[in-house]
């Protein structure tokens, strides 16, 4: 059942982040990869509000391990980011690589205290 779940999750994950990528791509271009960014931040801001909620093992898988893990994407990031070294754009990959994971630890750390504020 919790493989169901997860699978549940992912389909839902995967396609929000491939939309969610093409959305921000085309508004903020593609010279920088904002769209995984974005994926990757929301997805560790809602991840560390529910470590942070006493949820079960399934809404955990279903939502933590499906949504979660298919929304996010450390293969594209480490993908996108040696195409900007690769493009010349070294100073951007670095930036790239700071950003994601200081805004992604940042997320993770507010989802969490965002979480333990709500619940008693």
């Amino acid at each position: 059942m919790t493989v169901l779940l997860i699978a549940l999750g992912a389909a839902v994950g995967a396609p929000l982040r491939y939309l969610t990528d093409r959305a921000v791509q085309a508004r903020l271009g593609s010279s920088f990869p904002w769209g995984t960014l974005t994926v990757n931040v929301v997805g560790s801001l809602l991840l560390g509000f529910l470590v942070g909620l006493p949820v079960g093992p399934g809404l955990g898988a279903l939502l933590g391990t499906g949504l979660c893990g298919a929304l996010t994407t450390y293969s594209t990031f480490g993908y996108e980011t040696l195409r900007l070294v690769r493009a010349g754009g070294r100073l951007r990959a670095l930036a790239n690589v700071a950003l994601s994971v200081t805004a992604g630890l940042c997320a993770a750390a507010a989802g969490l205290t965002l979480a333990h504020t709500l619940t008693p």
